[in-house]
């Protein structure tokens, strides 16, 4: 049986479509994740360097296993122009059984 506590969604923003294109690309050509969906308009708020900011940005989901983390965060920190880039990991605690087996399946 396939724990849904091996895989996990991480979130990244990057600041176009084209830079997010190139990390989902990247990812998946490393086999480090099964699926990566880019939701093309986010507005973010946050604070930066002691003021508030705000930004039109790009939102990539990424699915993978626990495992890849620390590499897909490697090439995201990599390819990414940000000083500090997001990378959030959210741990699975569900998911249907035939969907894990596909996330498995495709990140080897």
């Amino acid at each position: 049986m396939i724990a849904p506590d091996n895989f996990a969604v991480i979130l990244v923003t990057a600041p176009d479509i084209e830079l997010a294109r190139r990390l989902a690309k990247a990812a998946l050509e490393a086999k480090l994740v099964a699926c990566a969906n880019i939701v093309p308009a986010i507005e973010s708020h946050y604070w930066w360097e002691g003021k508030l900011e705000s930004s039109d940005e790009v939102l990539i989901v990424f699915k993978t296993r626990q495992e890849h983390i620390p590499e897909l965060e490697r090439i995201i920190r990599e390819l990414h122009p940000y000083d500090t880039p997001e990378f959030v990991a959210l741990p699975l605690t569900a998911g249907s059984r035939k969907y894990l087996a596909w996330l498995a399946d495709s990140t080897g």
